[in-house]
């Protein structure tokens, strides 16, 4: 397995961590519980954040911008969409 595809593993893993503690911390009971998963959604994104950062310094995640002309057309879809339910 070449880093790229353990890296992309990992940076998805943390997603879903990320994911997990973020409904943790909205639905715990107490007030030290919604701490401890706030404190661990705050490492979890920082770790998120490292990897993409090194995988983009390395080339292995890129983005593309998208004009703005696309993004607008889109929006006025989706809301011709929303406005004929």
């Amino acid at each position: 397995m070449d880093n790229k595809t353990m890296l992309e593993g990992i940076l998805w893993d943390l997603k879903g961590m990320a994911d997990l503690l973020l409904h943790g911390s909205i639905e715990a009971k107490t007030l030290e519980i919604h701490d401890t998963f706030k404190r661990s959604l705050t490492e979890i994104l920082t770790l998120q954040n490292d990897l993409y950062t090194l995988m983009s310094e390395k080339g292995m995640y890129t983005t593309s911008n998208v004009s703005e002309t696309k993004i607008t057309k889109t929006k006025a879809k989706f809301m011709a969409d929303l406005e004929s339910e």
